[in-house]
C-alpha cells in the first residue's frame, strides 16, 4: 500500500483571517491549533512503518473474517490485577 498526501499539507489553517471579538479570535486560534495538531498527527502516522504495516494488515480482506472469529477464550481469561501485577513483575 502506498500512501500519497495530495495538496498542500503545511498549516493552512494558520492562515485564515480572524475576524470578531477577542474571544472568537482566542477560540478561532485554538481551532487552528487543533486541526494543525491533528494534521501533523495524521502526517506523522501516514510516514511510521509501524502504522503503515498494521494499516496493511486490518486492510487485508482475509482479516476481516479473522477478526470476527476471535473471540473471548474462557479458559485463558486474566482479570485486571492479575494482569497488572504480571506487569509489574516482567517490568523490573
Amino acid at each position: 500500500m502506498h500512501i500519497t498526501t495530495i495538496g498542500n499539507a503545511n498549516a493552512t489553517a494558520a492562515n485564515a483571517p480572524v475576524r470578531g471579538s477577542s474571544a472568537a479570535s482566542a477560540e478561532s486560534a485554538r481551532i487552528r491549533n487543533d486541526v494543525d495538531a491533528a494534521r501533523n498527527t495524521a502526517l506523522s502516522a501516514l510516514n511510521n512503518d509501524r502504522f503503515r504495516v498494521m494499516l496493511e494488515q486490518i486492510s487485508d480482506p482475509g482479516a476481516s473474517g479473522t477478526l470476527m472469529t476471535m473471540g473471548a477464550d474462557s479458559q485463558n481469561v486474566v482479570d485486571f490485577n492479575t494482569a497488572l501485577s504480571r506487569y509489574a513483575e516482567n517490568s523490573k
